[in-house]
């Protein structure tokens, strides 16, 4: 590239210097045998040598850095890419071609060149930067990979810990999980062994996950289906449910952190009930310090109310005369309203 625009310029300005040369004459009589037009040429090359390097490694940095964002970019946006690539140089033809009326052919190629590649990059450019809307022209998702499908949208197959926990059939009732429910036979035959258990525990927790499955099933926006088949040959019950996902291209729901880290080293996709319930854990919990600016006071006497980032009130006891400073407040407890979360406590010692 830098070389080659090198050229491209040094012959623009050689002609220049050519052209320049011709028209002033000839200067033999103060530099010997050379003339105006052979001076014209060597100063135009000279200047056209320095000129084409200072562009062509300013194009160069910028190629290298659209390699470096462009390393990581999808086979559908290089399509869409060189369909720019077409099209600017396409454009950049048709803008430069009246360059051809000039007299001088070695000035109309240089220049005609220039523009047909500048514009045929900035076409790549736009092309790959507006890809769906280019490839759209040639039909609806025409040439565009197929997008991953989320692990929500695929059916899930329930792990003995989920029906045991319960609370799947609160999140399926507030309408954060719905379609297929896939109940494989070893998790059935797990929660039967369970609620067979000589042990009262092991035999409440299996009858508790007999239940929810029950439940489940009459939930009206999930379809609970009994996969009567198993995995010849693996004796973990873990182990069969990771081969049951892959083999039908289900998700795993659960509620294990370490067997939701080996699925998905096995590549299956993962549904972790506990990770939702971390993420939706209030922001504060009993007996944490939190940095508090009181703003106003409270109802009863003493008290002061400040606010939490998120909006949640703080009502602190004892710190009306810490208004309009912000104090270390030490959370005694939380409670949820049908207006948010409200929060007590009192200043940190």
């Amino acid at each position: 590239m830098v070389e080659a625009l090198r050229l491209l310029t040094v012959v623009f300005f050689a002609g220049a210097g050519y052209a320049i040369g011709s028209d002033v004459g000839t200067t033999e009589d103060y530099l010997g045998a050379l003339n105006g037009t052979a001076i014209g040429v060597v100063l135009g090359s000279g200047v056209g040598y320095v000129l084409g390097g200072i562009l062509g490694r300013s194009t160069a940095r910028s190629a290298e850095d659209a390699r470096v964002r462009l390393r990581a970019v999808s086979a559908d946006t290089l399509v869409a890419g060189a369909l720019g690539v077409v099209g600017g140089v396409l454009l950049g033809a048709g803008v430069a071609w009246p360059v051809f009326f000039l007299p001088e052919a070695y000035m109309a190629f240089p220049l005609f060149g220039f523009v047909v590649v500048v514009l045929g990059y900035f076409g790549f450019v736009l092309g790959a930067s507006k890809r769906d809307g280019v490839l759209a022209l040639f039909g609806e998702r025409a040439g565009l990979a197929p997008r991953a499908v989320a692990a929500a949208a695929l059916p899930r197959v329930l792990d003995t810990s989920v029906a045991i926990d319960g609370r799947i059939v609160d999140v399926v009732r507030a309408g954060f999980l719905h379609g297929q429910l896939l109940v494989a036979s070893p998790v059935l035959g797990e929660l039967q062994a369970l609620a067979d258990a000589g042990d009262d525990v092991r035999r409440a927790k299996g009858r508790r996950g007999l239940e929810i499955l029950e439940q489940l099933q009459r939930e009206p926006f999930v379809d609970v289906e009994i996969l009567e088949l198993d995995v010849p040959g693996v004796a973990e019950v873990d182990a069969k449910l990771v081969r049951i996902c892959l083999d039908r291209g289900a998700a795993l729901l659960t509620l294990d952190t370490n067997l939701a880290k080996a699925a998905g080293l096995a590549g299956v996709a993962v549904l972790n009930l506990h990770a939702l319930a971390l993420a939706l854990r209030p922001p504060v919990v009993a007996g944490e310090d939190v940095p508090v600016l009181l703003i106003k006071a409270g109802k009863e006497p003493g008290q002061s109310v400040g606010y939490l980032d998120d909006g949640s009130m703080v009502v602190v006891e004892r710190s009306r005369d810490r208004i309009g400073s912000e104090v270390q407040v030490r959370v005694t407890s939380v409670v949820t309203t049908a207006n948010g979360r409200l929060i007590f406590g009192k200043l940190a010692a």
